[in-house]
């Protein structure tokens, strides 16, 4: 047996020829072995799967997909608006389709999470399986890690990043925001003059228009009517739309409302309305329109207690306080054009007994405490005399936890380039000089 395998062997690696015509010895099978080419792996059942999930095609798809989701969502939000573009193509793992007159969804195109799911896999299950640390390499390594972390850091700004708001007049003071769009339903009791104990429901128990039964209530609530957005008129106006809110009890009782279609841009807010009949036990003290244009809710009384109930959007609290100490607006000489909008601000922080004074203009934001504060608009000088209002500043409130993880995958995609491209040029310019060399020596 041995003998016929080291003859297969020989026959496999025939013997070069010495100068006088005489052959040298046989290699070992051992070495042959060795040196021959690897074993293929073991065959799983994950082999299919790895095999796709690696694949080139499967890029290519996912990015000519990912051109088509772009495009398509780029031409939706001249119909359906920014921010309903951004959630129905980006922000989700499928575009649905619904047939006129039906409440199906239907799937036919992958959205903006099932397109990053398949190319974070694909860019990992083809770096493990494919590409071995050499030092040959390390440009494709890095450069493949800096998209690993720009996908992973999108991700984690979809999950964890807040946008808010946050109004304030010359003068005013305030230690939170509030949210762009959503909105709570909130249970005030005002009987200690010291501070105030808020029950807050959520927007989606509000939509479901039902009973509020909850042991750490002290009454039950009872929605009666939702709009998701209306405007509200006095009780004299002769607008043709105007419709009787329906409300029994509050100072709001004889105000009127038009209900509007819902806003999906960036710059506009629905101003949600309802109408709630407050329970003690089964007996109804009242029905109340509530909506969040009202500076304030609706008050009565209970048992001796003072109650405030309102609608308003969600509130962020801080642990500091913002101060609008200056609102200037200032314009182009003759014009109504802006020249510059800027605010002049204090941060109070009692826990860390720090007090500072800045100011906000656009593109100089104010970063505090993991939050940016951005200038968003402004009512001030001329324009605030033309409104009859009090000068008056609005901030955008942004939270974004992974707001440098872009950049730092930039860093690190440019970075490996460099490199790569960089060592290829040192090889290239390496036989550039060699080959003239070898040329001289064979003449």
């Amino acid at each position: 047996m041995s003998e016929r395998v080291l003859r297969s062997a020989t026959e496999l690696a025939p013997a070069p020829h010495t100068g006088v015509g005489t052959a040298s010895s046989p290699r070992p099978v051992a070495e042959l072995r060795k040196g021959g080419q690897k074993p293929s792996p073991p065959v799983t059942a994950l082999n299919p799967l790895i095999t796709f999930f690696s694949s080139l095609r499967l890029t290519v798809a996912c990015l000519a997909f990912g051109i088509v989701l772009v495009l398509w969502g780029t031409l939706a939000q001249v119909e359906i608006g920014t921010f309903k573009a951004q959630n129905e193509f980006f922000r989700s793992l499928f575009i649905y389709w619904t047939p006129k007159g039906s409440a199906l969804r239907i799937p036919i195109f992958p959205g903006g999470y099932s397109l990053g799911f398949l190319l974070l896999t694909n860019l990992l299950t083809a770096h493990f399986t494919r590409f071995k640390w050499t030092i040959k390499k390390a440009g494709i390594w890095i450069t493949h890690f800096g998209l690993i972390l720009l996908l992973l850091g999108q991700l984690l700004t979809d999950m964890l990043a807040r946008e808010s708001v946050v109004k304030l007049y010359e003068g005013e003071t305030k230690n939170y925001s509030e949210d762009f769009r959503g909105t709570e339903l909130v249970l005030i009791d005002k009987t200690d003059p010291q501070s105030d104990l808020v029950f807050s429901i959520p927007d989606k128990l509000v939509r479901e228009q039902a009973e509020i039964h909850d042991s750490r209530l002290p009454l039950a609530l009872r929605i009666k009517k939702v709009w998701p957005n209306a405007a509200v008129v006095k009780p004299d106006s002769q607008a043709p739309m105007a419709v009787p809110s329906g409300a029994t009890a509050g100072n709001l009782k004889d105000y009127r409302l038009i209900p509007e279609a819902p806003v999906s841009e960036n710059d506009q807010r629905n101003s949600a309305a309802a109408l709630v009949e407050v329970l003690n036990g089964t007996q109804p003290l009242g029905s109340f329109f509530l909506t969040v244009l009202s500076s304030g809710g609706q008050s009565f009384s209970l048992g001796g207690k003072q109650y405030e109930l309102g609608l308003r959007f969600v509130r962020y609290y801080y642990p500091f306080s913002l101060t609008l100490l200056k609102a200037t607006h200032e314009q182009y000489r003759g014009t109504k054009t802006p020249k510059n909008f800027a605010s002049r601000v204090r941060v109070q922080n009692s826990d860390q007994n720090e007090a500072r004074e800045t100011t906000i203009y656009m593109n100089n934001p104010l970063r505090y405490a993991g939050l940016t504060f951005y200038q968003y608009q402004m009512l001030a000088g001329e324009m605030a005399r033309e409104a009859g209002e009090a000068p008056n500043s609005v901030f955008q409130v942004v939270r974004n936890p992974g707001w440098l993880t872009p950049y730092l995958s930039c860093v690190l995609i440019t970075l490996g380039l460099v490199i790569q491209f960089g060592m290829h040029l040192v090889g290239f310019v390496r036989r550039r000089s060699i080959s003239p060399k070898r040329a001289n020596a064979a003449a």
